[in-house]
């Protein structure tokens, strides 16, 4: 047995004792702001177990206001169009800050949400910001769809990701984004804002069609590849069944 100590108790706390770092973090997180999410996540039909055991755990700002929609049914840019009128056309929900969009497929660390709004309060010349992810498959590549920095003409070629770092990126995908609500307020944009183009226009999917009129317009937007986000291939369609890309 161990012999009778005379301890002195410190009652601060960790963070008391760095008053002035835990202060700045606080400030950083901006948590003293205003940052209500609506989650829209679109299903044509179900959801794999795995996927919404991992959504339940999504950690949302403390005390703040979160409100998820489920868009069934349709195809995914009408889905999310959708959604986002409903959103618009809400007396309460029109006045909050942020949209996440989550797709069925998806998982997400815990604190995604929480990561990518301080990205977005470190980079407020982003409109939106992706967590991490890459296409199915063995051979996937990073949605990170063009680096201006990389290259200043406008393109969609996948890029690579900077560890650790938020990079600008002319398109990303929507599978776990957190977009700025005010953004789509804006009457200048194309509505629908998503729409899965195949015709004269050209051809793309929803999400870059939106990042191709978005950008004529001065919005910007990241991908956070500090905030990784897995790939689910439920049914094997990329591979082996059950495969987390």
């Amino acid at each position: 047995m161990g012999k009778p100590q005379l301890i002195a108790q410190e009652f601060m706390g960790q963070h008391n004792a760095d008053l002035k770092g835990s202060t700045a973090r606080i400030m950083r997180g901006a948590s003293w702001k205003k940052q209500r999410v609506i989650l829209i996540i679109p299903a044509s039909d179900l959801i794999p177990a795995k996927v919404y055991l991992n959504h339940c755990c999504i950690v949302f700002p403390p005390n703040q206001s979160a409100h998820r929609m489920l868009a069934l049914g349709q195809e995914v840019g009408q889905a999310y169009s959708h959604a986002i009128e409903q959103v618009l056309s809400h007396p309460e929900l029109s006045k909050w800050e942020y949209i996440f969009t989550l797709e069925h497929d998806n998982l997400v660390p815990p604190d995604c949400v929480l990561q990518l709004i301080q990205r977005m309060e470190d980079n407020p010349h982003l409109s939106a910001i992706s967590a991490l992810y890459w296409t199915k498959g063995a051979g996937g590549v990073p949605q990170i769809w063009g680096r201006p920095d990389l290259d200043p003409v406008l393109n969609y070629r996948p890029s690579p990701p900077i560890p650790g770092q938020v990079v600008e990126a002319y398109g990303i995908g929507m599978g776990a984004a957190i977009w700025r609500l005010s953004m789509f307020k804006d009457k200048k944009l194309t509505r629908p804002w998503f729409r899965t183009v195949a015709g004269k226009e050209g051809v793309g999917t929803q999400d870059l069609a939106f990042a191709s009129d978005a950008r004529k317009h001065g919005y910007r937007f990241g991908v956070d590849c500090a905030c990784l986000s897995g790939h689910y291939d439920y049914e094997g369609k990329f591979g082996p069944p059950d495969t987390v890309y």
